[in-house]
């Protein structure tokens, strides 16, 4: 197995996981902006692309799961409770998927979105925007089905994984170093929180901090239909 991060120089983070027996490839939360790069870097590699994980609906850019399914036959999976109309294949609680030799758990992780989840393979975790690395803390909660007191009560789906597994996460500053869930638990402010209501202000802080999502008003319809718009502003 092998790991490779993506979109370099961008804060939405894309995950490569490599079947190197059978060349297989599955890619965690790929962006549409990126798509031409991606299927360069398959070509290149001589991978087959199996399957597209979105961690969960985003709003902040359009998802290229759907996209690359078109166009590589590859299956597009999300949680069963998404909104999204482009999935093929709709996981639970505990459901795995092989590709190869890679086993694929995922752990529904519900609060920044309720169709939020965390994907483990090997010795990963592919955490979305449920966790982020140090600092980051994690996904702010006020955005289309975010619940700050969902959130703060599923952090307890982390004791799941020992504190060597690596914590991928969909967003950091570029150049961000990945480090393990002990890591975390110690340097993460969030998971130093023990009560609701330090949380509950540090979400209210972090997004007023953050401010408007300039992208959600397109982002979410197409992801949520699987539909590029006409016009996709940001790439004007």
């Amino acid at each position: 197995m092998r790991v490779e991060q993506l979109n370099e120089g961008m804060w939405a983070m894309t995950w490569l996981l490599i079947d190197e027996e059978g060349s297989n490839a599955v890619l965690i939360d790929p962006v549409w902006d990126e798509i031409s790069s991606y299927i360069s870097m398959l070509e290149e590699q001589n991978l087959t692309l199996t399957h597209c994980i979105a961690t969960h609906t985003h709003a902040d850019h359009i998802t290229g799961c759907f996209t690359l399914r078109e166009i590589t036959g590859s299956e597009y999976v999300m949680w069963s409770g998404t909104p999204s109309l482009g999935c093929s294949i709709l996981v639970e609680d505990k459901s795995q998927i092989e590709v190869g030799e890679l086993q694929i758990n995922f752990h529904h992780a519900p609060g920044h979105t309720g169709d939020s989840m965390i994907i483990e393979c090997g010795d990963y975790i592919f955490t979305g925007d449920f966790l982020f690395t140090g600092s980051g803390g994690v996904g702010r909660d006020d955005l289309p089905s975010g619940r700050t007191h969902i959130h703060w009560q599923t952090l307890d789906v982390l004791e799941r994984f020992d504190g060597e597994m690596m914590v991928c996460t969909g967003h950091d500053p570029p150049g961000t170093e990945m480090q393990s869930l002990a890591w975390n638990r110690e340097n993460n402010p969030v998971l130093a929180f023990s009560t609701f209501e330090e949380y509950a202000d540090w979400q209210q802080d972090t997004s007023a901090g953050l401010g408007y999502v300039s992208k959600i008003k397109v982002a979410l319809p197409a992801n949520i239909f699987a539909e590029i718009p006409d016009e996709v502003p940001w790439l004007d």
